[in-house]
């Protein structure tokens, strides 16, 4: 409890202080971090700093930059032919479309951890692994595979994530031995939630990689 007070007394201390060099500057530093992502959830950000918990669904965000420097080196190289490019074969993503009947129980969605891009869960890469034997049966058909993210943290933290989710599941089909030229990454950050709420069970449904489909 004394910790728990302490955090709340010095949080509120910088809020208001100037900035300035030293460690009280990396303190105010960090307490503007911590606001840009929990904003006026006070337990959850108290919480993430191990002051009380333990939290079932704990938010340690990657340094932006660190994030988008590694995204900057691509080991897959990206499609020859970008969809909806005047004169090209393909149609925008807007006309891929959702997998039904028969074929949604294939391209199902990939869920990831908090701030994470690794599938860590067996039935995810089943899922892959079904997805994979589809394409290799029907070599005429196309993929988007579309990253999202949780609410929590800024639209460009959250923009490089999805990319990096999207960009890491694209890198396991081709590893499987589909043509990287047939799927197709996309972020979408945290713009496009399936589950309105604010709470752990509904971030969890919100970190995924969607799959849609167009057949040449």
């Amino acid at each position: 409890m004394k910790r728990t007070l302490l955090l709340l007394c010095t949080l509120a201390l910088l809020s208001g202080c100037s900035h300035g060099e030293g460690p009280l500057s990396a303190l105010q530093s960090r307490w503007e971090k911590l606001k840009s992502l929990w904003g006026n959830d006070t337990d959850g950000m108290l919480a993430s700093e191990g002051f009380y918990g333990p939290i079932d669904d704990e938010f340690i965000p990657l340094e932006e930059d660190d994030l988008q420097m590694e995204l900057a080196d691509a080991a897959i190289p990206q499609p020859k032919d970008v969809p909806g490019a005047p004169g090209g074969e393909l149609p925008s993503l807007n006309q891929f479309k959702r997998a039904f009947a028969d074929l949604a129980q294939i391209f199902q969605n990939v869920y990831f951890n908090t701030d994470d891009y690794v599938l860590r869960r067996p039935e995810y890469t089943q899922i892959l692994d079904r997805a994979t034997a589809y394409l290799k049966k029907h070599p005429k058909v196309y993929i988007s595979v579309g990253g999202h993210c949780d609410e929590r943290g800024s639209e460009a933290y959250n923009l490089a994530l999805g990319t990096r989710r999207s960009n890491y599941i694209r890198s396991l089909f081709a590893q499987r031995g589909i043509s990287p030229n047939r799927i197709h990454s996309i972020s979408y950050g945290k713009e496009q939630p399936i589950d309105q709420g604010h709470n752990p069970s509904s971030w969890a449904r919100n970190r995924r990689v969607e799959f849609r489909i167009w057949e040449k």
